[in-house]
Order: C-alpha cells, then sequence, then structure tokens
C-alpha cells in the first residue's frame, strides 16, 4: 500500500511538472505577452523596458527555471487586471466551484444509479429505452441553451430561482442541474451496461440460489462488482468539470467561479492571472485522480494496491 501510494505521488508530481510546463510554454512561448499587456499605442521602447522587467530577455530554460520556483512559493505574479497577487483570486473562487461541480455531480450520480440499475433489470422494456433516449438527450443538449431556457421558465416565468448570482439555494439549483444534465446520461449508461454484465455472471445466480433477497444481489453484490467503471467515469466527470468544463454554465449564470475568473482574464489580457488559474486547477485534477485510484481497493477487495 505504502508503496502504491510513493509510486502514485512520484506519477502525481511528474503531472504537475508537465502542467507547469503547459502554463509557461502557454503564457510565455505562444506570442508576445507584452503586446498583450501593453495598449497599442505603446512605444518600442516601452515595450523593451516591460520585456527587461519581466525577465522576457532571458534564455527560455533560466525563465522557466524561474517560473518553476515562484510557482512552487505560490507566486505567480500580481494580477494586471486587479492588481493584486494572482494566486489569491483563484483560490477566493475555489469554493464557488466546488460548491456548483460536487452540486451538480451529486444530483447525476443520485438520479444516474437507480435510473441504470433499474434499466439493467428491464432491458429492452420501455423503461429502459426512455432511460436511453433520456440520456442521450442529457448528453446532446447544449449546456448555454439549457442554462437559459431553465432561466426564462423558472426565474423569469416562474420566478421559482434567481437568474444568476451565488450565495443561496436558489442560486445554486439551476446551474447545479443545468450542468448536471451530461454526467447523468453518461454515468445512467454506464452504470445500466456495467450491472447488466453483472446480472449475467455465475455469482449473481448462486447468490439468488441461495435465497438472497433481490435487494442484496443487486445493490450488495452486482452493483458494488459494478462500481469500478462507474467510480471511474464519476471521477472523469468531476474532473472536468474542475478543469473549466463548468465555464459555459459560469458564464451563462454569472456563477463566480474559476472558470468565469479564467475567461475574465483571456478577455482583459491578463496572462499572470490566467496562468495562476490554469495551474491550481491542474493539481486539483492530478490530486483529484490520485483520490479515486485509492478507493479501488475499497470497491473490489481482489484489486491489489501495491
Amino acid at each position: 500500500m505504502v508503496g502504491y501510494l510513493l509510486r502514485r505521488l512520484f506519477y502525481a508530481t511528474i503531472s504537475v511538472a508537465a502542467v507547469s510546463v503547459l502554463v509557461f510554454v502557454i503564457t510565455r512561448v505562444i506570442g508576445d505577452p507584452v503586446k498583450l499587456m501593453l495598449p497599442l499605442e505603446a512605444t518600442e521602447a516601452q515595450r523593451e523596458q516591460m520585456r527587461e522587467t519581466l525577465g522576457l530577455n532571458d534564455p527560455l530554460l533560466v525563465q522557466f527555471a524561474r517560473f518553476s520556483w515562484d510557482a512552487l512559493r505560490g507566486d505567480f505574479g500580481n494580477s494586471l487586471w486587479q492588481r493584486v497577487p494572482a494566486l489569491p483570486l483563484v483560490i477566493d473562487r475555489l469554493p464557488a466551484t466546488f460548491l456548483l461541480s460536487f452540486a451538480a455531480m451529486g444530483l447525476a450520480i443520485l438520479f444516474a444509479v437507480p435510473l441504470g440499475v433499474l434499466a439493467a433489470l428491464r432491458p429492452r422494456s420501455l423503461l429502459d429505452h426512455a432511460c436511453s433516449l433520456g440520456s442521450l438527450a442529457g448528453m446532446c443538449v447544449a449546456s448555454n441553451w439549457l442554462g437559459l431556457m431553465f432561466i426564462l421558465v423558472f426565474a423569469v416565468n416562474l420566478g421559482w430561482f434567481y437568474t444568476s448570482g451565488y450565495g443561496t439555494l436558489k442560486h445554486l439549483v439551476l446551474p447545479a442541474v443545468t450542468l448536471a444534465a451530461a454526467p447523468l446520461g453518461r454515468i445512467t449508461q454506464i452504470v445500466r451496461s456495467s450491472v447488466l454484465d453483472e446480472l449475467g455472471r455465475n455469482y449473481v445466480t448462486a447468490a439468488r440460489a441461495r435465497g438472497l433477497s433481490e435487494q442484496t444481489v443487486i445493490m450488495g453484490h452486482a452493483l458494488k462488482n459494478a462500481a469500478i467503471p462507474i467510480v471511474t467515469l464519476s471521477g472523469w466527470e468531476l474532473s472536468r468539470l474542475l478543469a473549466g468544463f463548468t465555464v459555459i454554465v459560469e458564464v451563462v449564470f454569472g456563477w463566480p467561479g474559476v472558470g468565469l475568473l479564467a475567461m475574465d482574464a483571456i478577455r482583459r489580457q491578463d496572462l499572470f492571472l490566467l496562468q495562476a488559474d490554469v495551474f491550481v486547477v491542474g493539481v486539483l485534477v492530478v490530486a483529484l485522480n490520485l483520490l479515486i485510484d485509492m478507493t479501488y481497493g475499497w470497491f473490489d477487495p481482489r484489486i491489489r494496491l501495491t
């Protein structure tokens, strides 16, 4: 267990290093950051002075070493937009993104697991076809269109929820449901296929022959043995949300998360804030994947974390 954890931490460190290289390349090599920071009417002398101040005239290896050392210390420079350190701005937005992402995934799993199990118990039935059609609709519908329809119906016409903002349950419901639509469809499909595959195995027949209740057979045996692909997909979906796939919903609902912050940084050409945002999100995704790997042994004792 300890050896496996150390190896995974080693690989996670490599992944974080790769993220830092990606952030450096995006913000330093592709294009000229000085041209983005200064107004169009700036003189060449002003641009050259800015390059010298930022150390952009140094060799790339020197720049990368300095960037890596600053990143280890949590120093990504000051935001050009808000004139304060960039990293605290990102950290301040993390609770909103966590709340929205976990609420959306909670809704998706809460409905996907029972729907997928029911569809697996009655394959090719009307319920199975309805679940398949609904899951495909959830995966195919555009989240920005769905969010706007929710706002029009439930916020504007009915007045049940707020159109935008953050802080109360009325602010959370519509963006969480909008964001949950696609994961709900994908997880429902994987639950159905995984449980249906497990129900055809010999141990399920043996469990039923021993007189175990159908609920015990399904929930205690089939669903638990089908948990690995379900957990993997759920973790992947949550990683996507944390990695910035909430940005469309955050923009539609004015939700103050890291996705909306990244969009603001791009619009305002704030590269220091953008690199802090991307780096923090990358570290979160790596940490989440490590945590998911560590749960496999609990769901399936046959997996040895050695």
